[in-house]
């Protein structure tokens, strides 16, 4: 009787532990659609450049540059009279600024883009934003990321501090994704999405503080600037980065937590439209 009963357990889990199994190639196909459709952007956008991946690297560091010569003899007060710290302060900022704006921008067109494809093959359009991301955080990964893990390492000397980046970071990564999945799919029912998605980054610029340090901001209005997530993911990175003191555990939890619910509601949105994505493409 015993036998029968083990027999009976083991028969019946083996289709929850086959259905397991079913979903890896797909999971492994998932992954090389992305792979492919990230370095094939990669290759179409920097395809005969001299500095390929880190022309990246120009426009934080031109803007740095312009900030500083503008608004570093004001602000750098606030950075205790340290103008290098208001050029880091700076760098930080646009760095997490172009990538958000940059990733999301670009995976916004990319189903509607590709839509010749996905008639003709059957591929999950979410392949197409998310591979967008992709190819971003491995320019993030080769450019900038060396450069704030060195900034990183030399302010507070303690390698603790360098891997604590990789937490905003990740929130960073989570937020842009929820955001490319959302405005892919929506871009498809209603093609004036560009134009007012310049005004939804124009605003995450503005109320997030990249060339003015958040204390220059008065009490009053700050407290709405908390429900910007990028601000939120910039203070928690200099803080890591520039402060010298050890990362602050509820600004890193707060910045993961801002991008894991931007992906969800993402992620939400995009599967909600998905359903009469192909009609509309």
């Amino acid at each position: 009787m015993l036998v029968k009963m083990n027999r009976t357990a083991v028969s019946s889990e083996q289709p929850g532990a086959a259905q397991l199994f079913a979903l890896s190639p797909a999971v492994r196909r998932y992954r090389d659609l992305v792979f492919v459709n990230a370095v094939r952007s990669l290759k179409v956008r920097y395809r005969g450049s001299f500095l390929g991946i880190y022309w990246s690297l120009s426009n934080p560091i031109l803007m740095t540059l312009v900030y500083t010569t503008i608004f570093g003899s004001a602000f750098a007060s606030y950075y205790g009279g340290s103008l290098l710290q208001y050029v880091l302060s700076c760098f930080t900022g646009l760095v997490i600024l172009n990538f958000f704006s940059g990733s999301t921008s670009m995976a916004l067109p990319t189903i509607v883009g590709n839509s010749g494809l996905l008639n003709k093959i059957a591929l999950p359009p979410s392949v197409f934003p998310v591979s967008m991301i992709a190819a971003q955080t491995f320019q993030l990964c080769i450019g900038a990321l060396p450069l704030l893990a060195i900034v990183t390492l030399v302010t507070s000397g303690n390698a603790v501090n360098v891997l604590a980046l990789f937490v905003p970071l990740a929130g960073m990564v989570l937020l842009s994704l929820g955001f490319a999945l959302a405005v892919s799919a929506l871009f498809a029912y209603f093609r004036d999405l560009p134009y007012m998605y310049e005004l939804v980054v124009f605003a995450m610029w503005i109320t997030s503080p990249i060339f003015y340090p958040s204390a220059f901001v008065p009490e009053r209005v700050r407290v709405y600037l908390q429900f910007n997530p990028l601000a939120t993911i910039i203070e928690s990175v200099r803080q890591i980065a520039l402060s010298g003191t050890r990362p602050s555990l509820h600004l890193m939890a707060a910045s993961l937590f801002a991008g894991a619910l931007a992906f969800v509601v993402g992620a939400s949105i995009f599967f909600c439209l998905r359903k009469r994505l192909m009609d509309l493409i």
